[in-house]
């Protein structure tokens, strides 16, 4: 029973941190980035294509899996047969729990070809948030601390009116 427990609360851990990964769309900052200055260049989007980011591997989920496979395997046996079982129910608990971080971590993402308003062109990959890109779209490559991001591009507002944003 104490060992039913330990392993459901270890499995739980293990879950529970691989959904604590940060966001990587276009619409989504981090705390650092708040009240810092960001800059921006404007650009077309040529072409946009759904690609894959592969899961992350903290480490978290090969723990989380080998301490679950170690209590699990050393109830198999007596003694030595215990120590075996539990060192094999590690190893392999552990290769299962890196292999289930990795694939609940996997995200869906845009790969995004714009061409700068200099002539430039680049490719700039991000998660799939809640903006939504098309071959044409007018956009913002806007640029923090070495990352690059995608929005689109802010319409410009008619004459002034005196009407608040």
């Amino acid at each position: 029973m104490k060992n039913t427990l330990l392993v459901a609360c270890l499995l739980g851990a293990t879950l529970i941190s691989a959904g604590c990964t940060r966001s990587l769309a276009g619409d989504s900052y981090s705390r650092e980035e708040a009240q810092r200055q960001i800059s921006f260049r404007e650009g077309t989007v040529l072409e946009v294509r759904k690609v894959r980011l592969q899961g992350t591997n903290s480490n978290i989920g090969t723990l989380g899996g080998a301490a679950v496979g170690g209590v699990a395997g050393s109830g198999i046996g007596q003694g030595r047969g215990a120590i075996v079982g539990a060192v094999v129910g590690a190893v392999v608990g552990g290769l299962a729990g890196s292999a289930a971080e990795e694939g609940l971590t996997r995200e869906d993402a845009w790969e995004l070809t714009v061409r700068m308003s200099t002539g430039e062109a680049m490719v700039i990959v991000q998660e799939i948030g809640k903006d939504k890109f098309a071959p044409g779209d007018k956009v913002r490559v806007l640029q923090s601390n070495g990352k690059s991001r995608v929005s689109p591009a802010s319409p410009v507002p008619a004459a002034s009116t005196g009407e608040k944003l």
